[in-house]
């Protein structure tokens, strides 16, 4: 995966140099397409290409397991607007800052990363990226609580920058200090987002979806950029809407048309099920209903989400179904099944809580037409990510 060394005489030799794959490259090319602008579309091709590079080697070196944050699906959506991509090894995430810049005199990090609180990571680490000769390197690295201590805040572009010789340029070192000092304080406390409401957010997204905007996230007050931002909905409708496609989420249209690709992407998908509250006395055969469905990875285990039309879709009265997929085995104790408003409101009889083991956990709901809600489950599912269902 590493170069030979002698074809970076350059490059300091505590530095990470990997190559970049022709075929990463071609796939990355393809997928970069999809964005709305040039500089977008060159920072999802930077990114995508790099993030293919640093996984495998993080993989084939240190975790199996390692992944992009958020899920591969949601990362278009931050890339058409932000910089930078994040790998997770267990509990500790890894912000990479790609730049082909020559000049390394300093990191520069997008204020997103920094100062919304669900994107906040553990270290930071620069990587310079020549796409022409297929080769990135890691030349150094810094942590959150160092880039908020020691950091320079540039409110013209919102970064926070870092001079080289407060970086680590050995990235060995991170490995020794996280294997010695595993419970060594990386990160430093920021402040809550202020929620946004759903009309706030909406005449936002209408907008920023102007692509004539080549730099939205500089256009609004940075609180009100992080709301939107880190709520991953509203997140995905501003990307969608910059790329002028319809209206990706509707649940009606995903059972009369099939699952958009964005659903698809996320792990949504179709079934065919026998309605338990059929009658069971009736002579004639049940016909088969079609239902939503998403599997979840929890806590060790593999759960399905289902969202069930009770009755004719069109009366908007719907059923959300959570269960456990291995045969004779219940949901815990503790499991939390929650339904929430767009923007992140509870409402009367929106959650199912499991105080013992149960076979499922469910909401009933009746929605207007066009009525959005957000889905959540305790404890967490991977790679969750926020989104609005459609009704």
């Amino acid at each position: 995966m590493t170069y030979d060394a002698a074809l970076f005489a350059f490059t300091d030799p505590t530095q990470l140099c990997l190559e970049i794959s022709p075929t990463a490259q071609n796939q990355a090319q393809q997928q970069s397409q999809s964005f709305s602008t040039l500089s977008s579309r060159w920072n999802a091709y930077l990114n995508q290409i790099s993030l293919s590079a640093i996984l495998s080697w993080l993989r084939e070196e240190y975790e199996p397991r390692a992944k992009a944050w958020p899920s591969v699906g949601a990362l278009p959506s931050g890339w058409e607007v932000v910089n930078g991509t994040a790998i997770e090894l267990g509990t500790t995430r890894f912000v990479f800052i790609v730049s082909e810049a020559i000049d390394l005199s300093e990191l520069r990090v997008p204020q997103e990363w920094v100062d919304i609180p669900s994107w906040v990571g553990d270290y930071y680490l620069a990587v310079q990226v020549d796409p022409d000769n297929g080769w990135l390197r890691i030349w150094g690295y810094c942590t959150h609580q160092q880039l908020k201590t020691r950091g320079n805040y540039d409110a013209s572009d919102r970064t926070y920058s870092l001079d080289e010789s407060d970086v680590i340029p050995d990235i060995n070192a991170l490995w020794v200090a996280r294997q010695l000092c595993p419970e060594e304080a990386t990160r430093t406390e920021v402040a809550p987002m202020t929620p946004l409401s759903s009309t706030q957010a909406e005449n936002l997204i209408q907008r920023l979806a102007n692509t004539a905007i080549t730099a939205p996230r500089l256009e609004v007050p940075f609180a009100i950029w992080g709301a939107l931002l880190e709520h991953g909905g509203w997140r995905e409708r501003l990307y969608e809407r910059r790329q002028g496609l319809p209206e990706q989420w509707s649940i009606l249209q995903w059972l009369r048309m099939g699952v958009s690709e964005v659903g698809q992407q996320l792990g949504w998908g179709r079934v065919e099920f026998q309605p338990s509250f059929a009658g069971a006395r009736s002579a004639e055969p049940t016909p088969m209903l079609t239902a939503l469905s998403r599997r979840l990875d929890i806590a060790g285990q593999q759960y399905e989400l289902q969202v069930i039309p009770l009755g004719n879709p069109e009366e908007r009265s719907w059923r959300f179904e959570l269960r456990n997929l291995s045969i004779g085995t219940s949901i815990p104790g503790g499991f939390t099944l929650r339904l929430l408003t767009e923007d992140l409101q509870p409402f009367e009889n929106n959650e199912d809580i499991a105080t013992t083991a149960v076979d499922q956990l469910y909401v009933d709901v009746i929605l207007a037409p066009g009525e959005g809600l957000v889905w959540e489950i305790e404890p967490g599912p991977e790679n969750y990510e926020r989104e609005i269902l459609r009704f």
